[in-house]
């Protein structure tokens, strides 16, 4: 017999997007609530030539707050952590934000796999793991993971994504509890989270 869920069953949301992203995330997080209870961990593609304004614009869509990560600082609810170019963002045991400069995964830094990978490590079955538009593969060997440690796995629906090799790939795994449109993402991302507070 399971044992009963505890009160914070659900400590994190990490997202991954590509291409298309931006007007995804901008979607994702504009639905959630600025006293989300959970912090959420964002990789996105970007160019690693220039220094990235996605923080800002996200922001602008957002009530909840939206930082560029660093390094050492943990994983608060509420705040929204964006991996800067040319860093793969993890999480630690003791949910701790680091920043890695190690090898490129599927050409990518930073890589969606890596940071899903680091939050199965480091939150169990209290993570949530969401792929959104993007062209490759990247998440879906992370999804894997986090569904391998009890997690739960949102998809977007690949027929409403802008561009579909994530979400396929991401759904192609089995790991997928959820493959939603867009728009639907941020009410069960909030009612998941929600209802384990009640």
């Amino acid at each position: 017999m399971s044992a009963p869920l505890s009160a914070d069953e659900y400590a994190v949301v990490a997202v991954a997007s590509s291409a298309g992203g931006i007007n995804g995330l901008g979607v994702l997080l504009g639905g959630l609530p600025a006293e989300l209870p959970v912090p959420v961990l964002v990789v996105q593609h970007l160019d690693p030539r220039h220094r990235t304004v996605l923080a800002d614009i996200l922001g602008r869509r957002s009530d909840l707050d939206v930082k560029l990560a660093e390094a050492g600082e943990p994983a608060r609810a509420g705040t929204v952590y964006v991996a800067p170019p040319d860093r793969h963002l993890l999480v630690g045991p003791d949910h701790l934000l680091s920043l890695s400069e190690s090898e490129l995964v599927h050409f990518l830094r930073p890589s969606a796999d890596l940071l899903f990978e680091s939050v199965a490590g480091a939150y169990g079955p209290n993570a949530i793991a969401c792929v959104l538009t993007g062209t490759g593969s990247d998440g879906a060997m992370g999804v894997e993971a986090v569904k391998s440690r009890g997690g739960t796995v949102i998809v977007q629906d690949p027929g409403t994504a802008e561009f579909k090799g994530m979400p396929e790939a991401a759904v192609a795994t089995g790991s997928a509890d959820y493959v939603l449109p867009l728009a639907e993402i941020p009410a069960v991302i909030s009612g998941l989270v929600d209802s384990k507070r009640q």
